[in-house]
């Protein structure tokens, strides 16, 4: 039988991979952005929270005993690779780089609502101090992309039908 704390330091984990994904695919999706000024200072802005969230979850991870995976870390590091090289394919990566941006951030919004609710059982205050610290930033993130992919999407058809480049 597991032990709850057990989970909690597994999920610990799988959200520093999740943060180590979501570093390399803003990263990306910023460098190749060159005609969404105010979507790329929002991705800009995000990493630096994504950084310190990478921080924040490492020291929880630590704070248990335990340490981070390099197995989960490198695969979160590769599926974003992945997510990249697809992305420079599509003639319309930039709509679909935001739609897919928001169902990552969607799934960051899960992974700590689940770790607040699992580190509460536990009793680990802190784990979930610091949980319900990064939450706001990810639902924030998710708001402001719900909110800007339809001008993203306008702006993009406005410049693919006038022959500017939209891709990116």
């Amino acid at each position: 039988m597991t032990e709850p704390k057990e989970h909690v330091l597994d999920w610990l984990r799988d959200a520093h991979a999740m943060e180590q994904q979501a570093e390399q695919m803003l990263k990306a999706q910023s460098g190749r952005l060159k005609h969404y000024p105010q979507l790329k200072a929002r991705i800009d802005q995000h990493l630096e929270g994504t950084l310190g969230q990478q921080k924040i979850v490492a020291e929880c991870i630590e704070r248990l005993g335990g340490s981070t995976s390099t197995v989960k870390d490198l695969g979160g590091k590769l599926m974003a690779f992945a997510h990249a090289a697809g992305g420079m394919t599509m003639t319309d990566e930039v709509v679909k780089g935001a739609i897919m941006s928001y169902v990552f951030e969607n799934l960051e919004i899960a992974s700590y609502t689940a770790l607040i609710a699992a580190a509460k059982r536990c009793g680990d205050l802190e784990t979930k101090a610091a949980c319900e610290r990064i939450l706001p930033q990810e639902q924030a993130m998710a708001q402001w992309l719900l909110e800007h992919i339809p001008s993203i999407s306008t702006e993009y058809l406005q410049r693919s039908a006038s022959g500017q480049e939209a891709k990116k």
